[in-house]
C-alpha cells in the first residue's frame, strides 16, 4: 500500500506540473499540444546536469541545478511555439505536433552522439544517474519521498495564487477569453501570451525530469516520455483549466498509472493473471473514456488556438 502511495504520489506529480503548464499557455491563448516534446527536453537537461555533475555535489545544489537546467531547456524549447504561434501566427496544432516528434528525435541523436564520443561501442540513446537519482528522495518509515513532490505542490498552490489573486493572473485569463477587449485596456497580448507559454515551458520542462526519474536510474530517450504529455492534456480538460481541479484529475490518473507498477503487490489483483501492460494502458483508457464523456460540457477559454490580430475587433 505504500509503495502504490508513493507511485501514485510521484506520477500525479508529473501530470499536475504539465497540465499546469498546459493551463497557463491556454489561458493565455495559446494551445500547447507540444507539452510531450517540452517534457523530453526538460529531462534531457536535467538527466545531462545530473550526469555530468561530481558526485561529491551536495545534495541542495544538485536539486538545485538539476531543476534549473530541466526549466531552462523546456522554455528554450517552447520559444519555438511563442514565435512560431504568437509572431507568425502559426497554427498551433500542428506547430506543438512538430515539437513533439522533433523533441524526442533531437534528444535521442544528441545522446546517441554524445554516448559514441564517449565509446564507439556504445551507440545507445541511454543517460544513467544511478548515484545523483538519490539526492532527490528522503526515506520516511519506508515511503520514499520525492523532494518533486513538494514542488509539485509548491507549484499547485503558486498557480491558483497567481491566476486568480494576481493582477498578472487576471490579464494572463483575459487575454485568452477577449483579447482585443484586452488590448484596448492597455494590457499587451502578445507579451501576456509569450508568458504563458514561457511558463509552461517551464513546468513541462520540470516535469519531464521527475517522470524520468521516477522509480528508475537511467532512461533511453528514444522512448520519449510514454504518451505522458497528452494524458496531461487530458488531466487539463478533465480538470477544466482550474488548478485545484487539474491536482484532483492528477491523482486519479496517477493512481491508475501506479497499478502498472504495483498490481503484483495486491493478490486480488495477481490473481486475475492480466499481463502488466494492461494496467500500464489504464490512465489512457479512462482519458478516453472522460474526455468522450466530459468533453461536450468542457469549457475552455474562448479566443484559445486564435491567433491575435490587433486590427480585428
Amino acid at each position: 500500500m505504500i509503495l502504490l502511495l508513493q507511485y501514485t504520489l510521484i506520477f500525479a506529480s508529473v501530470l499536475l506540473l504539465v497540465a499546469l503548464g498546459g493551463c497557463f499557455s491556454e489561458h493565455s491563448g495559446v494551445i500547447n499540444i507540444g507539452l510531450e516534446g517540452i517534457m523530453v527536453m526538460g529531462a534531457l537537461g536535467g538527466a545531462l546536469m545530473m550526469k555530468f555533475l561530481p558526485d561529491s555535489t551536495p545534495a541542495f545544489g544538485m536539486i538545485l541545478l538539476v531543476v534549473l537546467a530541466a526549466i531552462a531547456l523546456g522554455v528554450v524549447y517552447s520559444l519555438l511555439l511563442a514565435v512560431a504561434a504568437i509572431n507568425f501566427k502559426a497554427d498551433q496544432t500542428l506547430v506543438g505536433t512538430a515539437m513533439n516528434l522533433l523533441g524526442t528525435a533531437a534528444a535521442t541523436v544528441f545522446v546517441k552522439a554524445m554516448n559514441t564520443a564517449e565509446s564507439v561501442d556504445n551507440v545507445s540513446s541511454t543517460i544513467q544517474y544511478i548515484n545523483a537519482k538519490k539526492a532527490f528522495l528522503v526515506n520516511l518509515g519506508g515511503f520514499e519521498f520525492n523532494w518533486f513532490m513538494l514542488l509539485a505542490a509548491l507549484a499547485l498552490v503558486g498557480s491558483y495564487v497567481s491566476l486568480y489573486k494576481t493582477r498578472f493572473g487576471l490579464r494572463l485569463m483575459a487575454c485568452g477569453e477577449h483579447p482585443q477587449a484586452a488590448d484596448s485596456v492597455g494590457i499587451n497580448v502578445y507579451r501576456m501570451r509569450y508568458a504563458g507559454v514561457l511558463i509552461s515551458g517551464m513546468l513541462g520542462g520540470l516535469g519531464g525530469i521527475v517522470y524520468i526519474t521516477a522509480g528508475v536510474s537511467e532512461w533511453k530517450f528514444e522512448n520519449g516520455v510514454a504518451g505522458f504529455g497528452f494524458l496531461a492534456l487530458a488531466v487539463m480538460i478533465f480538470g477544466q483549466w482550474k488548478p485545484t481541479r487539474i491536482a484532483l484529475a492528477a491523482l486519479l490518473f496517477g493512481f491508475c498509472r501506479a497499478l502498472g507498477n504495483v498490481y503484483s503487490g495486491f493478490d486480488f489483483l495477481k490473481a486475475l493473471n492480466l499481463p502488466a501492460a494492461t494496467y500500464n494502458m489504464l490512465p489512457y483508457i479512462i482519458s478516453l473514456v472522460v474526455l468522450a464523456f466530459t468533453s461536450k460540457k468542457s469549457r475552455a477559454p474562448k479566443a484559445e488556438g486564435v491567433p491575435y490580430d490587433k486590427g480585428q475587433r
